[in-house]
């Protein structure tokens, strides 16, 4: 279960939040960013576990992540869930049910976190007014996008090791662009999780990071994990790992 914020340091403008320029325009001027702020109906907090919303629930909002980590997933007819994405600081998501009013999947915190509500009626109007705003949204939008063909090409066409490195090459790219290591982060998700996200079982995952340490190419000890070769994992796939 959620709770409204009720520390000081929760109750953050976002002019004055760190990841202003990660999930917010940049180019908003001082009054539009007051109108902004004024959007923002509550903030709330949630506990490793918590459910920020379940499928099939009505959409109301947009959520910006201020801290932590998310998963989205779906459940299949016969009980499976489905890893469909991971979320972090500066991320905003709830975009799945923009189309029908309803939430397709799950979104659960992998960790304790804080997300900032954006009730979409409200923020759609006001995007209207705010040119600036309207193209980030839509830069939002199309991001996703590219991230479900990033995923259709990783499934459909990778090796184990390719999967896996793009991953680990994707985190690096999101911790980076959030002023954190690009090299020494944690995994905030298990190994089954990544797995079932990737498409691979849980001794394969094991397997192959095993591997990636074995010939130097990472470091890892329980959930840290060190890059010790970047352009090593790089290798598997010719480029940098797109958004996953």
């Amino acid at each position: 279960m959620s709770k409204a914020f009720t520390l000081p340091q929760l109750r953050v403008a976002c002019s004055g939040c760190s990841l202003r320029e990660l999930c917010l325009p940049v180019d908003l001027t001082d009054e539009e960013m007051r109108r902004l702020e004024r959007l923002v109906s509550e903030k709330h907090a949630y506990r490793r576990g918590d459910y920020l919303y379940r499928s099939g629930a009505r959409f109301d909002s947009l959520y910006a992540i201020r801290t932590g980590f998310f998963k989205t997933q779906v459940l299949h007819e016969d009980g499976r869930e489905q890893v469909t994405g991971f979320q972090m600081a500066g991320e905003i998501i709830g975009m799945d049910a923009i189309s029908n009013d309803m939430h397709t999947c799950d979104a659960v915190a992998l960790e304790d976190s804080e997300v900032c509500e954006l009730p979409f009626n409200r923020l759609e109007a006001l995007s209207r007014e705010l040119p600036a705003l309207q193209r980030h949204l839509h830069k939002i939008m199309s991001r996703e996008i590219v991230r479900e063909h990033g995923i259709m090409l990783l499934l459909g066409s990778m090796r184990a090791e390719e999967r896996l490195a793009a991953f680990l090459l994707n985190l690096s790219q999101r911790f980076a662009a959030r002023g954190y290591s690009a090299t020494v982060f944690q995994l905030r998700m298990t190994r089954q999780e990544i797995g079932n996200y990737l498409g691979l079982k849980l001794e394969t995952v094991s397997r192959t990071l095993s591997h990636f340490q074995e010939v130097g190419l990472i470091s890892v000890r329980n959930k840290a994990v060190e890059i010790l070769d970047m352009k090593g994992l790089q290798s598997f796939f010719g480029v940098a790992a797109g958004p996953l």
